[in-house]
């Protein structure tokens, strides 16, 4: 099935590199003019926007913070002088700090969950207020492996994205009457600038463990993000979709074949 978003526009927040970018891609080969947003690099995101344009759609660079209210009002603001309306909102931008609990500070805690908590709150109210005005339209916001199975060392991220899950789904049914859905994508392990630098040897670590024997790619996450902006799947809302290649759905089984 191949998804046709010609004549729809998006706004991708944190897409100047990784699975922000390789959504804002995705989105133009199906058809969509895209404001790429960044925080702190400019010229990633003007990379992005320049290969969006070489695709044969229109983009534009929007800066500012998710955690901010007055940023996000002026990230749609431009958006929508560029573009009239938005159809699409994608919640991307994410940091995280790699630290045990013990030793998290709180000024760690709440820069994780301002930018992935607030962030997602801030664009997602602004966005369904644009889109309410004119009959709908698809947020989705992109979780984790971890809204499911608690991750060390990642307290305050793995916090963030559990309540990205649960404000999905409220907000889905809060919107829902307006036309608009929202749902989440949770990605495993993807291979992006951010996690190689987690291992070695990030593929080797965590192709193993997953029941499809690979890792995943920014374009696996994007091809969901598309279909759920889609018209295939305007009665889909208030969902959580694993991007993981069955990472996270199995648990611990102490038996294997050689092993019965």
């Amino acid at each position: 099935m191949a998804i046709d978003l010609h004549g729809k526009t998006a706004l991708v927040t944190g897409a100047s590199k990784g699975v922000g970018k390789g959504i804002a891609l995705e989105l133009a080969r199906a058809g969509c003019d895209v404001a790429v947003n960044y925080h702190s690099d400019e010229a990633g995101a003007r990379a992005t926007a320049a290969e969006i344009e070489a695709l044969g759609r229109k983009a534009i660079v929007v800066g500012g913070h998710v955690g901010r209210a007055e940023d996000v009002d002026a990230m749609l603001a431009t958006a929508v002088a560029a573009f009239t309306r938005l159809h699409i909102w994608v919640n991307n931008a994410g940091v995280q700090t790699w630290k045990p609990l013990l030793e998290l500070d709180e000024a760690e805690w709440d820069r994780v969950l301002t930018t992935n908590l607030k962030g997602t709150f801030l664009c997602t109210q602004r966005a369904a207020r644009h889109m309410k005005q004119f009959g709908g339209g698809r947020i989705i916001n992109i979780g984790s492996g971890s809204n499911k199975v608690p991750f060390p060392n990642l307290v305050n991220y793995t916090a963030s994205k559990g309540g990205i899950e649960m404000f999905t789904r409220v907000s889905a049914v809060e919107l829902g009457p307006y036309g608009i859905t929202v749902n989440c994508v949770a990605p495993g392990a993807i291979e992006i600038e951010r996690t190689k630098l987690e291992a070695k040897d990030y593929a080797g670590t965590w192709a193993p463990l997953t029941p499809m024997r690979r890792i995943g790619l920014p374009a696996d996450v994007a091809h969901a993000v598309c279909f759920l902006a889609s018209d295939e799947a305007a009665f889909v809302t208030g969902q959580t979709l694993y991007v993981d290649g069955g990472l996270f759905t199995g648990g611990p089984w102490p038996y294997s074949e050689d092993n019965p």
